[in-house]
């Protein structure tokens, strides 16, 4: 069946694109198109054609489920459409409704006239995924609207409203409602009008001096997109279609398309877009699980963490219990998140009307029984199982059947904490980040016992309050945490070995992290992970850990809190100043361990930290604990600061070659300070390596 449905109205043809979920331009839609075009022009009683899309959008774009394959490449190619529109020897108008973006939008710009939707959102946002627009964009958008318009648009990205192009040529006309008649009428107006054929490539750029505003643009997106090259090559297409005549400058834009798909930068871009969409889909869960009903929520904890979960919540319009067990704790908690919310109104974000409406939003209690009708019950108290143990109990008791019992446990196991209640089906792990109100990722902890329901519907309600949900097995630790550890142990034994906490993280943020280890350590508070190290002396003796960390804990340096870690801080300030005395107890360790300091280069910091990641991460994919490698991605690009466009950890050492991984980390197992067992490479890692083979296929 077509996915370009044909229809007359008078003689207008109709031709109406229906891929759901947007339209996107696969091979079969291109391929209704032309079809849909060739009968139009056949026939003698038509004299116009109308190009809209079905559904919820015009169209979004490339059809993402055929990249990477034959048809994504095949003819009629979006180029071959767009020629075809444009060549119509009969006017083509598009009825452009709610989304035209990438590809659907290049598509609109060959077509004669267009007609669009008051709200609909218009935007070529190719860059995003570290290319450009390939199929004209760059060449035809400064030809429609102002040139500095169309520059802010291909480089960022961002959607703009249709409304705002008001008086300009993108479109002809913009109207309130149903779009396809008005653009039915306007395709009429064009015949009896006579308003010809008018091609977008026949405009000329207008702007008094375009080659000194594309230079100084250029110039800026080299200096505040470094670390991406697709937004400086989309100043240099539309500087082509400044300069050159149209062919040439269509020419130019493929040119630095091709340019861009090769580069690691764009792969890894393509890799978190793709990698975001796939977390969502897990094995053994069907698509179309049915999903439990979450209408109302309860918070256990008013604390940091409690409170910046409640206001996930309530961003999302689902009204919220927070439970304490003092009102001091709770007032403490309710004035944090109204603070919060002020903050974001005297920013710009919101309304202080706005602000009311989620305050509103948040019921206050002492007592569990207030809690009981919520469908999710989310535990945010102290990382301790005693305590644990006794919410849950507690929760067992006191919520209706069928609700959802989270726990925000970071370490815990989360089989032993289901099994505190008589519905161990009903328990599943949220683990958020701080601060909960602003992290992207959600680490759901998938208990033996979680049933299919509890996990899709959980993984439905991280996208509903605007978390990337990524599935974890039950380890300690996790995914995310798990590996972290082999991480820091790593920054520590360099640290030991020679290296002082600043060179260690000015390494890997130069690198391209948001934070170096030790600067992470003090602003999560160092004794948390002390607190975790205790843990492990006891249930992991056979486990080393460097002791800088725990002789920084046991001067009561806990981090920014108490204004000195790893480094000191000045009151209400959070700048890392390097600090004497750290420096004189790293000295001093040093000689207790009859270690001779050396010199560390920037380059084995980085990837002994980096493959540390590596190695934890293929053994937890070994495990199934992560189902797959582009899970262990997400979590480290939007939970713990991984550099975007180097794709996260597994992808890197695909980028950087398996072989060369497991080379590199035979060079670390010869240091006898650095845990040398450690480094015996995975076995997941070590096959994958032998057979040529990456982790992300």
């Amino acid at each position: 069946m077509s996915q370009a449905q044909y229809a007359t109205d008078g003689n207008v043809a109709v031709i109406t694109m229906d891929n759901p979920p947007v339209n996107g331009l696969g091979h079969a839609l291109r391929t209704g198109i032309v079809e849909g075009l060739r009968r139009a022009l056949a026939d003698d009683a038509v004299e116009a054609i109308v190009i809209t899309g079905a559904g919820k959008a015009f169209s979004g774009g490339a059809d993402i489920r055929e990249f990477n394959t034959p048809k994504a490449l095949a003819e009629p190619s979006l180029h071959t459409v767009i020629r075809a529109i444009e060549g119509s020897g009969k006017p083509v108008v598009a009825a452009i409704h709610s989304v035209a973006m990438g590809g659907g939008l290049e598509l609109a710009l060959s077509c004669h006239f267009r007609v669009a939707a008051t709200g609909a959102q218009i935007a070529l946002p190719e860059v995003k995924l570290g290319i450009l627009p390939g199929a004209g964009g760059t060449q035809r958008l400064p030809r429609v609207v102002p040139l500095e318009m169309a520059t802010n648009m291909i480089v960022s990205g961002t959607p703009i409203k249709s409304e705002k192009f008001k008086g300009m040529k993108l479109f002809d006309e913009i109207v309130d409602g149903d779009v396809v008649p008005a653009a039915v009428a306007f395709a009429r107006k064009a015949v009896t009008d006579k308003l010809g054929l008018p091609k977008v490539r026949d405009l000329k750029i207008e702007h008094e001096d375009a080659e000194g505003f594309l230079q100084f643009s250029l110039n800026t997106v080299r200096t505040v997109a470094k670390n991406f090259p697709a937004p400086a090559s989309c100043v240099q297409a539309i500087q082509a279609a400044v300069k050159l005549p149209f062919e040439q400058g269509l020419k130019r834009e493929r040119e630095l398309f091709l340019e861009l798909v090769q580069t690691p930068e764009s792969r890894a871009l393509r890799h978190a877009f793709f990698g975001e969409r796939a977390a969502s889909k897990v094995p053994d869960v069907p698509s179309d699980t049915p999903l439990r009903k979450i209408e109302s929520a309860a918070v256990i904890g008013a604390g940091t963490m409690g409170g910046g979960i409640a206001m996930n919540f309530v961003n999302a319009g689902i009204p919220v219990k927070l439970l304490e067990t003092k009102q001091e704790a709770l007032d403490r908690g309710l004035a944090t998140i109204r603070k919060n919310y002020e903050n974001s109104a005297r920013k710009g974000r919101m309304t202080m009307d706005d602000v009311e409406k989620r305050m509103s939003l948040i019921t206050p209690t002492l007592s569990y029984d207030d809690i009981g009708q919520a469908d999710i019950v989310v535990e945010a108290v102290f990382e301790d199982m005693p305590v644990k143990e006794q919410v849950f109990k507690k929760l067992d008791e006191v919520m209706k059947p069928g609700a959802i019992l989270a726990t925000n446990t970071s370490t815990l196991d989360v089989n032993q904490i289901a099994a505190f209640t008589k519905r161990p089906q009903d328990v599943i792990g949220t683990h958020f980040f701080s601060p909960a109100n602003v992290m992207k990722l959600l680490e759901i902890v998938r208990g033996d016992k979680t049933a299919k329901d509890v996990l899709a519907t959980t993984l439905a309600l991280a996208k509903k309050i605007r978390k990337t949900g990524v599935v974890s097995g039950v380890c300690d630790g996790f995914i995310g945490n798990r590996m972290i550890e082999q991480y820091s142990r790593q920054a520590g034994y360099m640290v030991e070995e020679g290296a002082s906490p600043q060179q260690v993280d000015k390494a890997i943020e130069k690198f391209g992290f948001a934070m170096g280890p030790f600067r992470m350590s003090d602003l999560a508070g160092n004794d948390v992970g002390w607190y975790i190290r205790k843990r492990r002396y006891v249930e992991r003796p056979d486990m080393k850990y460097p002791k800088v960390a725990d002789k920084i804990c046991e001067l009561g340096r806990f981090g920014q809190k108490t204004g000195a870690g790893f480094y000191r801080y000045e009151p209400g300030k959070r700048d890392a100043i390097p600090d004497p005395i750290v420096d004189k107890l790293i000295e001093d360790h040093r000689k207790e361990l009859g270690v001779t300091p050396r010199k560390i280069s920037d380059d084995e910091i980085v990837h002994r930290l980096v493959f540390a990641l590596v190695n934890e991460g293929a053994k937890i994919l070994e495990e199934g604990i992560a189902s797959k490698a582009s899970d262990i991605d997400m979590i480290y690009l939007t939970g713990y600061g991984f550099p975007l466009y180097r794709g996260g950890p597994m992808l890197y050492a695909d980028t950087y070659g398996l072989f060369n991984v497991v080379n590199r980390m035979k060079d670390f197992a010869a240091n006898p300070h650095g845990d040398p067992a450690f480094w015996e490479p995975a076995p997941l890692l070590a096959k994958l390596a032998a057979e040529g083979k990456s982790f992300n296929g």
